[in-house]
């Protein structure tokens, strides 16, 4: 990364690390949050449940940092309306999880959220650059990670944990003064925006336990009839980890899943004869993925939305002339080819032939790609 960096300074770690312990503190502390910028992050614990557990939010405001316990946030409306006011930045770094953490825990969906992350590639500093290695870039500082992994549900939090959650906030604000200036002189504050609320809104859309068929891409030689019911053992799968709180492979993990569709079991002896299937599943889920089973057997899935195959020789030598195309439009904005378009994407408009419904000349893409526009319609045509 070759970019000056304009003078932005960096609050110093704070001699004593600040808790808002209680709803109404929060409420008076958020009050002067009104369409300013607001550092937030989040840590939780995710090793035998299905929904993230909760274990601190840590909120910058000025230079200030607070640390706030789960159930204080989760007592506090202000904190409620801060998140979802489109109208108040919230600065994050890598925000999928946070905004899953958010969705799941608070029901809500964030609103006017800015990933930072985002940001960054859109400035050309690189695709998917981590948290630590942007800050020591950028400020010179190193940042300890050692309690990354460490038990963040235990009361009373360990001086380190607290100074390190302390940390992953401290530079978001003057990292953003930084991203400000330098998307402002690429004309591409509009874009960080927009690209921050599209990706929201795609993570927001992937809860739907209807379509979670479709990420099991190993199921892709399925027939329709096999892919349908597919779809009924994803979609009771999800529901019955939420149910349980308990993640998928404690369940039924996604080749089993598959495996189940594939052999379409009639019976409790035939369903026990797929290779793989825990005895202990059988006997608790029999009933019920038999009678999945049948459901999706005897649907009707003319209209199923089958998952997506892998590229064959022939679409992976276009995939390799149209992407060229999009790379050298990446390359002379200085942008991530990974970020101007997204390998997924590519691959779809590979195997429909068509760019409806693909935002490649759409928003701050348009302006990007204007220049390769008839170059990519001409292959797409070829």
């Amino acid at each position: 990364m070759t970019h000056s960096i304009p003078a932005v300074d960096v609050p110093p770690a704070p001699d004593t690390v600040h808790w808002l312990r209680d709803p109404a503190t929060l409420d008076q502390w958020l009050e002067n949050v009104r369409g300013e910028p607001l550092a937030l992050d989040t840590e939780f614990e995710r090793v035998s449940t299905f929904y993230p557990i909760p274990g601190l939010v840590q909120l910058g405001f000025r230079g200030e940092f607070r640390l706030v316990d789960p159930e204080v946030a989760e007592a506090s409306s202000r904190f409620r309306e801060v998140l979802a006011d489109p109208k108040t930045p919230k600065l994050l770094y890598a925000m999928s999880e946070d905004l899953e953490l958010f969705r799941q825990w608070l029901g809500i969906q964030p609103k006017g959220v800015l990933d930072l992350q985002i940001g960054a590639a859109l400035a050309g500093a690189g695709f998917s650059l981590g948290y630590a290695r942007l800050v020591e870039t950028l400020f010179g500082e190193t940042l300890d990670k050692s309690a990354t992994r460490s038990d963040w549900l235990a009361r009373p939090l360990s001086e380190a944990q607290q100074r390190y959650a302390v940390e992953d906030i401290r530079f978001l604000e003057p990292m953003y003064r930084w991203l400000q200036s330098l998307l402002r002189e690429r004309e591409l504050e509009s874009a960080f925006i927009e690209e921050s609320e599209r990706f929201a809104e795609e993570l927001g859309r992937q809860d739907d336990p209807g379509k979670h068929y479709l990420k099991l891409r190993g199921g892709w030689t399925l027939t329709t009839q096999q892919q349908g019911i597919l779809r009924e053992l994803a979609q009771w799968r999800e529901q019955e980890c939420q149910r349980r709180d308990r993640p998928r492979n404690r369940v039924l993990a996604d080749p089993l899943l598959i495996a189940i569709a594939e052999k379409m079991p009639e019976s409790t002896g035939a369903l026990s004869n797929i290779q793989g299937i825990p005895p202990g599943a059988v006997r608790r889920y029999g009933d019920v993925l038999l009678q999945l089973v049948d459901k999706g057997r005897t649907a009707d899935n003319s209209g199923l939305q089958r998952i997506a195959p892998p590229l064959t020789r022939d679409q992976q030598a276009y995939f390799k002339l149209l992407k060229r195309l999009f790379v050298r439009s990446a390359e002379e904005a200085d942008i991530p080819v990974e970020l101007l378009a997204p390998r997924k994407r590519l691959e779809k408009v590979v195997q429909e032939r068509s760019l409806v419904d693909q935002p490649f000349f759409q928003g701050w893409r348009e302006r990007i790609l204007a220049p390769a526009r008839a170059d990519i319609e001409e292959l797409l045509a070829s």
